[in-house]
């Protein structure tokens, strides 16, 4: 079974990392972390982030990290779906299911992480990061 026969998969283009940062105003403090695979056990880094623009909790899967790098968002809940997604159809079918294992396992510490995560220190991101389940 592919990944598009269990995932809705928006077709919109998928923005880049740099320019949702461009988007956000002055005012808005936004945490943010690449977790590398041998963290979270998905052979890709995952970009977790606190409220980062209009839309609703998610997380950015990349094969390499990079603010102008191809990436597939992923909805943080029990049953994660891939939103959107500028990665190669091939490349997101090989992650898709282990990113959305992932942030299943992990959703209740993500979507806390996502609503709360800003008063975090550095330190206590990178500690967040350590403590999530690998799949």
């Amino acid at each position: 079974m592919s990944v598009h026969e269990t995932v809705a998969v928006w077709t919109d283009r998928e923005p880049t990392l740099d320019e949702e940062l461009r988007a956000l105003g002055e005012e808005d403090l936004v945490e943010m972390a690449y977790l590398p695979p041998d963290w979270t056990g998905v052979l890709a880094h995952i970009f977790i982030s606190t409220a980062l623009g209009q839309h609703g909790p998610r997380v950015k899967v990349y094969l390499k990290k990079g603010r102008h790098q191809p990436s597939a968002s992923i909805s943080i809940g029990p049953n994660p779906r891939v939103l959107a997604s500028s990665l190669d159809e091939r490349d997101l079918n090989a992650i898709a299911p282990q990113a959305l294992a992932w942030v299943a396992l992990n959703h209740e510490a993500l979507t806390t992480f996502w609503f709360e995560g800003e008063s975090l220190d550095i330190a206590e991101v990178a500690e967040f990061g350590r403590s999530l389940k690998k799949v």
